[in-house]
Order: structure tokens, then C-alpha cells, then sequence
């Protein structure tokens, strides 16, 4: 692409918070600790989970960056981003999450191939930019389209970043024209985090954001997009953040009897508490993150202190002074909702948590009945074991 190093010219890599744990040093992968994760409802962009399949990026010159639209449209485009700024703007908060959230607790199980990410592979910010379906109106699809005139149904977006599982070649992901067309589904391509310019490590100068969907197909770096009659057929696609049952290992996989993932399931965390800690007896308040994909709400959070047979239900929340409901209209439909509860802890407690969302999804009880040989989609109720306890705590 016009603008950007070539994958041999990357050499510096971008400052970074030295509190964020790092997974995977070549490609960088970090997450932040979890008491900082829900210090605020908004992330700050240091503590925004970083995950990268390859090196960074690094744009020279943005007066050459350009996005190109080609595929089943009638007329191709190239895109600066002048002419992406010129659209009208939008301003989405969005919970982005990686597939491999809390796969740690999984590969615990049974080992599982993948970056080991504790419970903070996410974060909420701000994302600013343009509309998909703005853009692609640029090259004749209208809103709210299923079909191109040529038989288009899917939008493809290519990275200029080059991965070793695409044999050097672009990482790349794909969503349905239905849902690129719709914008109620506000898909942007965005350049702004937070109300400042997108850092390198976020997609400097722009991203795709597909609010609701697992992190891997929001692709950053964005290089061009292509209006397809199938969807992509890239490794991150078709042989990657696929769901199998316990029964599928290496050796009797079949990647083709799945669909890629879209959608996240309902999913919490506990990140007051290590998983396993010591605190007193006592008062205790026990805080975390809630959320669901494809837009849907949380309607309840409940935690237990005795392993999952009594409840008591969280508080939950988004902004302050302004109530949460799950589809209220003053909610943010595509992000996380935090929680809080004071509770009495008992000797030797095992705290749980588990979301219920809008639709009544409630997460699985057990991780060994979604055990999965990538360890994605992690969603099982978060156990929290107290060991030691004595005294009496105070609020």
C-alpha cells in the first residue's frame, strides 16, 4: 500500500504501558491487569488490549495512503482519507473481544493452541469514524442491501499486515453485505479512539470496527475491501476462530462442517479477585464486566460465594446518572456493562459469576462442556476460590 513500510522495513515498535502483561512478545500481545480493566467504563487506550497477528505497521506518508473498493461493484474506487473524512462522522462505543478471551482457564482443561490470555483480552472505547454503509453507497450499493447488482454478499477487508498463517500474505476477514449495508449495525471505518488518532497498535490511520462480532474481524490497517459473492476465504476465516465440540482434536478436524465465528456469546468476569486469592471474612465488594454479541443487552449479572447454589443479583452499569436498561435507548447496545455487589464472604469461598443477556442466553456452567481445541469463546461462569480466609473485612 501506498504509504506504509514494507513488511521488512519494520523495525521500532510502538511505546507501550510497562504495567500491561505481555502474551506474546513477535507478534506483540498484551492485556492489561484486570483491576485496571474495570477502573473505568471506558478503556483508556494504554490499557486497551493489544493483539496483533504479525508486525506493526507503521504509516510514512498518510497524503498516499489510500483504501481501495473493488469486487462486484460497477466502478472501482481508491478512497484517501481526505475523502474519508469528508463523510459524516460517527461516534460508537464498542466492546472489542478477542475469540481467545480467558482461554488460560480452558487450555487448564485440556491444552488448547492459541495465545494464553487471562480474563482482560478486551476493551470499550469511543471508535470515531466514517460508516461502512456511507462508504460503499461511494461505489452504487445502497443501504440496506443483501445483494450487489453482480451478486456481491460479502464485504472482504484486507490489512496491509502480513502473517506467517497466510504464508506472508495480508491478514483479512469478511462480513455480510446485509450487515456492512445496515447502519443500525454501525460498522465503521474508524480513525479515532477515544476522540484522539488511532495509536499504530490499534490500526493507525484506519480500522474496521464490526461492533458485536469477535474481535478478528475488525481489521486494522485497512488496505482495501472487496465486494465478494463468498465469503473470505483466509485462514483466520476458515481454518481459524471456528467453534468445534470437545469430541474435535487435531487429528479427526475438519474445518469445513463450521462457520466462521461472527458473534460473541454472553460472557463475565470477575476482576476484583485473582482466581485464586485470600481476602477476610466478611464484606467484600466484588466488581467485573459483563457483555453479549451481536448488540444484545445484559439483563441480569448474579454472583454466588458458595460455588453456584444461592445468588444474589449484581448491580449493573454503564454511565453515570443515566440508568441502565438492557435495550434502553440511552444504553450502549454494543458495549460491556459492569457490575458490582457487596457481599458476605465465608471461610473458604468460591465466588461465581454468570450474565444473562436480553435475549435470556445465560452462560454455561462447566468450561469442559464448551472445550474446544482453539480454546476460543471461553463464556463458562467464572470461579473465583478463597483460600485462608480469617478475620473480618471492613468497607
Amino acid at each position: 500500500m501506498p504509504g506504509l513500510t514494507a513488511p521488512s522495513d519494520y523495525a521500532e515498535e510502538p511505546p507501550r504501558h510497562p504495567d500491561l502483561k505481555i502474551n506474546a512478545k513477535e507478534p506483540f500481545n498484551a492485556e492489561p491487569h484486570r483491576s485496571a480493566l474495570v477502573a473505568s467504563y471506558i478503556t483508556p487506550v494504554d490499557f486497551f488490549l493489544k493483539r496483533n497477528h504479525g508486525p506493526i505497521p507503521k504509516v510514512e506518508d498518510l497524503s498516499r495512503y489510500t483504501v481501495s473498493i473493488s469486487g462486484l461493484i460497477n466502478k472501482s474506487i481508491q478512497l484517501s482519507m481526505g475523502d474519508i473524512w469528508a463523510l459524516p462522522k460517527y461516534n460508537v462505543t464498542a466492546t472489542l473481544q478477542c475469540a481467545g478471551n480467558r482461554r488460560t482457564a480452558m487450555s487448564n482443561v485440556r491444552k488448547v493452541r492459541g495465545v494464553g490470555w487471562d480474563i482482560s483480552a478486551l476493551g470499550t472505547a469511543t471508535w470515531g469514524g466514517a460508516k461502512l454503509s456511507d462508504v460503499l453507497e461511494l461505489v452504487g450499493i445502497p443501504k440496506l442491501s443483501s445483494v450487489t447488482s453482480l451478486g456481491g454478499k460479502h464485504v472482504e477487508f484486507v490489512s496491509v499486515d502480513k502473517c506467517k498463517e497466510e504464508k506472508g500474505g495480508p491478514y483479512m476477514a469478511s462480513i455480510p453485505l446485509k450487515q456492512a449495508t445496515d447502519p443500525d449495525a454501525d460498522v465503521l471505518l474508524a480513525y479515532e479512539m477515544n476522540g484522539e488518532v488511532l495509536k499504530r497498535d490499534h490500526g493507525y490511520p484506519l480500522r474496521v470496527v464490526v461492533p458485536g462480532v469477535i474481535g478478528a474481524r475488525s481489521v486494522k490497517w485497512l488496505d482495501s475491501i472487496n465486494i465478494k459473492e463468498e465469503e473470505c476465504q483466509g485462514f483466520f476465516m476458515q481454518k481459524d476462530y471456528k467453534m468445534f465440540p470437545p469430541t474435535v482434536d487435531w487429528d479427526n478436524i475438519n474445518w469445513s462442517t463450521r462457520r466462521p465465528q461472527m458473534d460473541f456469546p454472553v460472557q463475565s468476569a470477575i476482576c476484583t479477585l485473582e482466581d485464586v486469592d485470600v481476602i477476610k471474612e466478611g464484606k467484600a465488594r466484588i466488581a467485573g464486566y459483563a457483555l453479549s454479541g451481536g448488540g444484545r443487552g445484559i439483563e441480569r449479572v448474579d454472583i454466588s460465594v458458595d460455588g453456584g447454589k444461592t445468588w444474589v443479583e449484581a448491580r449493573r452499569y454503564q454511565k453515570d446518572n443515566v440508568a441502565y436498561v438492557s435495550d434502553g435507548p440511552r444504553s450502549d447496545k454494543w458495549a460491556w456493562v459492569l457490575f458490582e455487589a457487596t457481599v458476605d464472604i465465608p471461610a473458604n469461598a468460591e465466588i461465581v459469576v454468570k450474565a444473562v443477556d436480553s435475549a435470556a442466553n445465560v452462560q454455561p456452567e462447566k468450561v469442559e462442556d464448551i472445550w474446544n481445541l482453539r480454546g476460543i469463546l471461553n463464556t463458562s461462569w467464572h470461579r473465583i476460590k478463597i483460600q485462608n480466609s480469617s478475620g473480618r473485612s471492613k468497607l
